[in-house]
C-alpha cells in the first residue's frame, strides 16, 4: 500500500500537462469482504483546470467467479463541488445485484484506503428520492448532515437533479 501511495504522489507532482494522465494501478492489497472483492481498474489523475481530482476506480466482483456486479470510485480531493454535490465516493450496482448491500460493503472496504490518503472525513451524496442510495450511505456509516440545492448552472441541475443529500463519514 505504501509503495502505491508513494508512486501516485510522484506521478501527481510530475504532472505538468493540463491533460488528464492515467497510470496503471499497482498492487494495493486485496480489498475483500466475504463474497465481494474490489479490483482496481484505473487511477485517473484528473484535470485541475476542469475541477477534476485524482480518482481510484474499482470494479466490484463476486469472489470466486470474478463476475462484475458494479463499480465504485474514490475521489482524492477536497473541492467544494466534491464536498457539496459529487461526493468522495461514487458507486453503481448492476440491477440484478441490488438489494445485497454491495455498495455499502464496497464503501466500507475503501475507508482504510481513504485514511491512508490523508482523509479524516469523507462525503457521499445522493438524490433525496433515491431511498436505496440513502440507505447505502447509512449502512456505510454515513450521517445525513443536510439536503442542499444544486446550482442551477450545473449539469446535475440540467439533468433534473435539483437537490443532493450530504452524508458525512468520519474516519
Amino acid at each position: 500500500m505504501k509503495n502505491f501511495i508513494e508512486h501516485v504522489r510522484k506521478i501527481t507532482k510530475s504532472a505538468k500537462s493540463s491533460t488528464p494522465i492515467k497510470e496503471e494501478l499497482t498492487d494495493i492489497g486485496r480489498l475483500v469482504d466475504e463474497d465481494l472483492e474490489l479490483i482496481p481498474v484505473n487511477n485517473a489523475m484528473g484535470n485541475p483546470r476542469r475541477g477534476d481530482v485524482q480518482t481510484y476506480q474499482f470494479k466490484m466482483v463476486i469472489t470466486g467467479n470474478g463476475e462484475e456486479i458494479g463499480r465504485i470510485d474514490l475521489r482524492l480531493g477536497n473541492t467544494e463541488w466534491i464536498e457539496m454535490y459529487l461526493g468522495h465516493i461514487g458507486y453503481r450496482v448492476a440491477t440484478k445485484y441490488r438489494g445485497n448491500r454491495y455498495a455499502a460493503r464496497a464503501t466500507r472496504l475503501l475507508l482504510p484506503l481513504a485514511r491512508k490518503n490523508g482523509f479524516d472525513t469523507l462525503w457521499i451524496t445522493c438524490n433525496p428520492d433515491n431511498i436505496a442510495s440513502r440507505r447505502t450511505c447509512e449502512l456505510a456509516g454515513g450521517e445525513l448532515i443536510e439536503i442542499v440545492d444544486v446550482p442551477k448552472n450545473s449539469d446535475f441541475y440540467r439533468a433534473g437533479e435539483k437537490q443532493k443529500c450530504r452524508y458525512r463519514i468520519n474516519l
